[in-house]
């Protein structure tokens, strides 16, 4: 399977309406990014099932510093709306199917129940921080 491209203005159509996407942040400029790309490739081809997507950095500014990318390449799996691995760096082909592995295998319930508790977590701290003000 071939990759696609994300931009700002299909961003949230191709993420939500898939339930497992992995993303590489990358820029043209990019050696590591340019060493990467054919691993990115190739684990396409071997998971035909999921959705391979990349961020071109450099005409995509927005979607890099809306998930803080700093470093490229970055890449990042979002399963079910939710960012559930992102690591800079170009991870060697047994690594990309290793993490791929991984987030197939996880408990998306218990993922969700997790993000839920942490924003609660967090919305107590800045409610405590608002009424010590």
């Amino acid at each position: 399977m071939s990759t696609v491209e994300l931009t700002k203005d299909n961003f949230d159509e191709i993420v939500s309406g898939n339930d497992f996407v992995l993303i590489d942040f990358w820029a043209e400029w990019c050696g590591p990014c340019k060493q990467f790309g054919p691993v990115f490739e190739r684990s396409s081809d071997k998971n035909d099932d999921l959705v391979y997507a990349k961020v071109d950095t450099e005409a995509q500014p927005e979607l890099a510093a809306a998930f803080q990318i700093q470093s490229i390449p970055t890449v990042m799996i979002v399963r079910e709306n939710i960012a559930v691995f992102s690591q800079p760096g170009a991870l060697p082909e047994e690594a990309l199917e290793d993490v791929i592995g991984q987030a197939r295998n996880l408990d998306m319930d218990e993922v969700r129940a997790s993000v839920e508790e942490a924003q609660k977590q967090e919305a107590q701290k800045q409610d405590g921080q608002a009424a010590g003000e």
